[in-house]
């Protein structure tokens, strides 16, 4: 066989490769619409409690609008997190420069130096906010495993947790408070006391946490957490190494069971005592409280973050997707499974809080610590009243896992690509990307260990309050500006009638035009307005320093935006008009251009990116045939060969 013919034949086995994992990649979205949803009552600051009316108007002004671009903007550039924003090259930080331009062109025929690629803006915000996200959201799983493994360790007697005759349980504990005096045996007696705590709550914050008395009183590493948290990285780690087509069964098994379970849990919840005051909590709004700007940002923040926005995941996803895919169809469909099962898990968890308030003679708002306590107290408690508890316990947490591991795959995947993406000559070879994942898994499980110590709670607090929850918003607004204003809402929504073969309906483009950046901005300027520190139990306020690091995160993404744009605007040539205008010009492929729109009105000012249109449209006669192929793949258009 002639060396041409072997390096055609290594073309097409890269292109059947690249296809194969264009076929398993196309399939995430779709795989991972669920388990978002189950991240609003896990890790979220609130709940959906009784602000209903702001949640969906939220979703319909913020969420929709913003996760369609997202997606579509994914699909569109087919690029990852950080190189997707070449679209707007001012605010996307790794677009290159003239010389890597050149010199791509240059590695088709036959050259090879390196490219060199500056520090990302918009992109590199949703990394690092993904990036810490991962770090922090794998805890949880951590707490779920625990659990678990007490649930199986107690499969023929009774739930650690629905007791108060354990080691860790103290004297103010009791199962039930309402006809009987405060003791520390699990049967009901006469009389109250002013200072009871559950059983549930005890084994959430002696027995799993050996909750400290602070954030300056770490204390020491919790090593069953920490083999728990080593577990959850390490099943992760296989989970995305290879794709997902060894855990398709899988997913597709965790798509139908949570429903199930939490219908389940509904039905047990709905018959206990006092639930109707909880749902009843949970439907009818207190219209005073939509005075209250917190509520607003409650459900802003609660959006965005279960339907996993500015966090460059979206994106990674949507970059995964066939051209012509109708990812507007999916997009509608996510969010009325994502609302919806938020909408059905309200139900559930208020039925449990509203049992719990009627146990301790309490109102329902102070019945239990919002925060991701709230998955491992009220729905353990609800676990526990059923028959066979141990058993439910165990489905409970499986589905727990089962819906966190696909997260949490979803946001590594994220952050994984749009690091690829930007070097896919060097990761992309051999082993390299499956050892990086395995270097950022393992950089992820050191970095998450102060919080699975005695005072990690304080330390997964900091980082759920500041790093990955209302910063989220600004970086929202400035990716919806620079689609609509920097790029053009109207060209974008052309690009869309290529992509799908139909218009979307025009209501998308004026709401990203007007409605979603005004609602970004508003809602990240009631953020500030209604800002309070950090606190746990409503009680512990965090000191200054430990509410300096928060900040600290939290500014460490979006600085990253004003930071390269400047950056970037003071390394090039020419007056500081020329030079906003080259950076603001998109970079785009020939299939992505309208027939409007000319090549050579993308590069007219970087005489040094093409040489001409003519070079970037001609395969020249004297190419061999592996050159050939590499300009091909290239230029492919809708699988049809320029």
């Amino acid at each position: 066989m002639s060396i041409a013919a072997q390096r055609t034949a290594k073309v097409e086995a890269e292109e059947e490769e690249e296809e194969e994992e264009e076929e398993q990649r196309g399939s995430i979205l779709s795989r991972s619409m669920h388990p978002p949803c189950a991240a609003p009552f896990i890790s979220r600051e609130r709940p959906l409690r009784a602000f209903l009316i702001p949640y969906f108007l939220c979703v319909l002004v913020g969420g929709v609008p913003m996760f369609f671009l997202e997606v579509a903007i994914g699909q569109f550039m087919s690029e990852g997190g950080i190189a997707v924003w070449n679209i707007c090259p001012l605010l996307q930080g790794i677009t290159l420069s003239p010389r890597a331009m050149k010199l791509s062109i240059d590695s088709v025929t036959g050259h090879s130096e390196d490219s060199q690629s500056a520090p990302a803006g918009i992109g590199f915000a949703t990394v690092i906010i993904v990036g810490l996200l991962n770090i922090y959201y794998n805890v949880i799983l951590a707490w779920a495993f625990h659990y678990l493994f007490a649930s199986l360790a107690s499969v023929t007697s009774v739930l650690p947790w629905a007791t108060c005759d354990n080691d860790w349980n103290t004297q103010d504990c009791v199962r039930s408070i309402r006809d009987g005096n405060t003791t520390n045996s699990t049967t009901f007696t006469n009389g109250t006391s002013n200072a009871t705590t559950d059983p549930t709550t005890e084994y959430w914050e002696r027995k799993v946490l050996h909750l400290s008395s602070g954030v300056d009183d770490v204390g020491q590493i919790r090593w069953d957490l920490a083999l728990c948290l080593l577990l959850a990285w390490i099943v992760v780690y296989f989970c995305i190494w290879k794709g997902i087509k060894s855990s398709g069964k899988v997913m597709y098994f965790t798509a139908t069971s949570p429903y199930l379970l939490m219908f389940a849990l509904l039905i047990r919840g709905v018959t206990l005592p006092g639930s109707v005051e909880g749902i009843r909590f949970y439907l009818i709004p207190d219209w005073e409280k939509l005075q209250d700007a917190q509520v607003w940002v409650d459900a802003g923040t609660q959006i965005f973050f279960s339907y996993s926005i500015s966090l460059g995941t979206l994106i990674a996803l949507g970059s995964y997707n066939k051209w012509d895919h109708n990812c507007f169809r999916d997009c509608v469909i996510f969010a009325g499974l994502n609302s919806g099962t938020s909408f059905l898990s309200g139900f559930v968890i208020f039925s449990v809080l509203g049992f719990m308030a009627h146990e301790q003679g309490v109102s329902v708002a102070d019945v239990a610590e919002s925060g991701p306590g709230l998955a491992f107290i009220a729905y353990p408690k609800a676990v526990a009243q059923m028959p066979f508890a141990p058993a439910w316990s165990i489905l409970f947490f499986i589905m727990i896992i089962l819906l966190g591991l696909d997260s949490q795959f979803v946001g590594v995947e994220g952050f994984i690509t749009a690091i690829v993406d930007v070097f896919p000559r060097q990761m992309r070879r051999g082993y390299r990307r499956e050892v990086f994942i395995a270097v950022v898994c393992l950089c992820s499980f050191f970095v998450g260990l102060p919080m699975v110590t005695e005072g990690g709670i304080y330390v997964f607090l900091l980082f759920d309050y500041y790093a990955g929850s209302r910063i989220i918003l600004l970086v929202a607004f400035f990716e919806c500006f620079a689609v609509a204003y920097i790029y053009g809402a109207t060209r974008f929504h052309d690009n869309l009638t290529m992509m799908l073969g139909y218009k979307v309906f025009p209501i998308v483009k004026f709401a990203w035009w007007i409605i979603t950046p005004l609602f970004t901005l508003g809602m990240f300027a009631l953020c500030i307005y209604s800002y309070s520190e950090l606190t746990y139990n409503r009680d512990y306020i965090y000191p200054r320093w430990a509410i300096a690091i928060g900040w600290t995160l939290a500014c460490s993404s979006v600085f990253m935006i004003p930071f390269t744009a400047l950056f970037k605007i003071l390394r090039e040539d020419g007056t500081l008009a020329e030079r906003i205008r080259k950076l603001i010009r998109p970079r785009l492929k020939q299939h992505q251009l309208r027939p409007e729109d000319d090549i050579r009105d993308l590069f007219k000012d970087n005489t040094n990116d093409l040489q001409s249109a003519q070079e970037f449209k001609v395969i020249p006669s004297d190419m061999d045939e592996y050159q050939r192929g590499l300009l091909l793949k290239e230029q492919k258009v809708n699988g049809v060969d320029i």
